[in-house]
């Protein structure tokens, strides 16, 4: 047994998402979100080296060496999988393990909304799952091929770095690719996966503009591409794909991805607070003919409005999402109003005002004052009629 299978044990009975190892620091594991020591030494520089290189390929450690840092995968036969990314830093070397479940959740147990059936179901098009590090956007990227792998007869290719689910052939045929063992890259094996006759890839991340190109023009040529990106919102996800490509060549891309988008599930983690457990806040863009025209002319600011008029077709805001979860008391208000969008519309829910919000909840200067005849009116010119002008109340004869 390898010395560092110790922690991934301690990692999987806490039941926590990831392990941090630096040199010169305590292990440390995330825990619903938090940082949590391990009561335990700190580490040198080599004696960490020693125990990373004892679980990994030796291409891989090659790799790190001439680098700097690398990305892999490591497993622990009857803990689970783990994807790694091992990495310099000033006082020496560090690793970071984020854990992959071994069981690949469905739809129905994320609570996934129902739009996530039908993007599983597409002909073609592009559907992209964003959102901040760590925040699921592979699990939730997972259970959508799980929903397309039982209910489509197709080829499915998945491209990851490392490989992260593992899905059984059920109904399709799945293919997983690693760069770095299977490939040389996202770009050689997007390539490579367009005379492979697929209908579903799935690109574990966009990371550079050849990868996007390529992507685009596999979702423009009858595929339907899945692919992830670390983006907080819809609006942000189109902007970054855009703004990537030369200035150039914007509006073509511009073009092309309103005809190929076909949604966008961009997902913030938040703290349950009735269980010890996390949970997502979906905001979700279906690619509607008025949201492909809004692409195409750049009025990607006026996005937010068509997701809270399109909720019939399945599409919601963040905080919309966020202030369902709240509602539902699953979420606290504090962390509600620290990751909405309109901090106005949460504040009221909070027992504390932070001091830079509380002009929040004070009158407005120059605002209107209520409508002539209205209650707040009628009271005021009642009170003045009894009081008079010197505030005695003798009122009018």
């Amino acid at each position: 047994m390898a010395r560092i299978d110790a922690f991934f044990r301690l990692m999987n009975a806490q039941g926590a998402s990831d392990l941090h190892l630096a040199s010169g620091t305590t292990p440390c594991l995330r825990i619903r979100g938090d940082l949590e020591p391990i009561k335990y030494r700190e580490f040198s520089s080599e004696e960490l080296l020693d125990m990373l290189i004892e679980i990994s390929p030796e291409a891989k450690i090659k790799e790190f060496m001439d680098t700097g840092d690398v990305d892999l995968a490591y497993e622990l036969e009857g803990i689970g999988r783990f994807r790694a990314n091992y990495f310099r830093q000033a006082n020496g070397v560090s690793a970071v393990f984020r854990q992959i479940p071994t069981k690949i959740m469905t739809i129905e147990q994320l609570g996934l909304p129902q739009i996530a059936r039908r993007f599983a179901m597409m002909e073609k098009g592009l559907v992209l799952v964003t959102g901040p590090t760590g925040s699921g956007k592979s699990t939730t990227l997972a259970a959508i091929v799980d929903y397309a792998n039982k209910n489509r007869r197709d080829h499915i290719v998945t491209i990851e770095d490392p490989i992260e689910f593992k899905h059984p052939s059920i109904n399709c045929i799945v293919n997983h690719r690693e760069v770095g063992p299977h490939t040389k890259s996202f770009n050689a094996a997007l390539r490579g996966a367009l005379r492979e006759d697929p209908d579903v890839i799935m690109v574990g991340e966009m990371r550079d503009l050849e990868t996007v190109r390529l992507a685009l023009e596999a979702a423009a040529t009858g595929h339907l591409v899945f692919a992830t990106l670390h983006t907080p919102s819809a609006t942000k996800t189109i902007d970054r794909v855009i703004d990537i490509f030369p200035t150039d060549a914007q509006e073509q891309v511009r073009s092309t991805l309103s005809e190929s988008l076909k949604g966008v599930i961009a997902q913030t983690l938040f703290k349950r607070i009735d269980v010890p457990s996390r949970i997502a806040a979906l905001e979700v863009l279906v690619g509607t003919s008025a949201v492909s025209n809004l692409i195409r002319e750049n009025k990607t600011h006026q996005l937010s409005s068509m997701m809270q008029t399109g909720k019939r077709l399945g599409m919601q805001t963040l905080d919309d999402a966020i202030d369902s979860l709240l509602t539902r008391r699953l979420i606290s208000p504090e962390e509600a109003f620290e990751k909405c969008l309109d901090k106005e519309r949460f504040i009221k829910h909070l027992k504390t005002i932070p001091e830079e919000y509380a002009e929040m909840l004070e009158p407005k200067k120059n605002e209107p004052g209520p409508a002539f005849g209205s209650p707040q009116r009628s009271d005021r010119h009642a009170a003045g009629r009894s009081r008079g002008r010197d505030g005695i109340g003798h009122g009018r004869r």
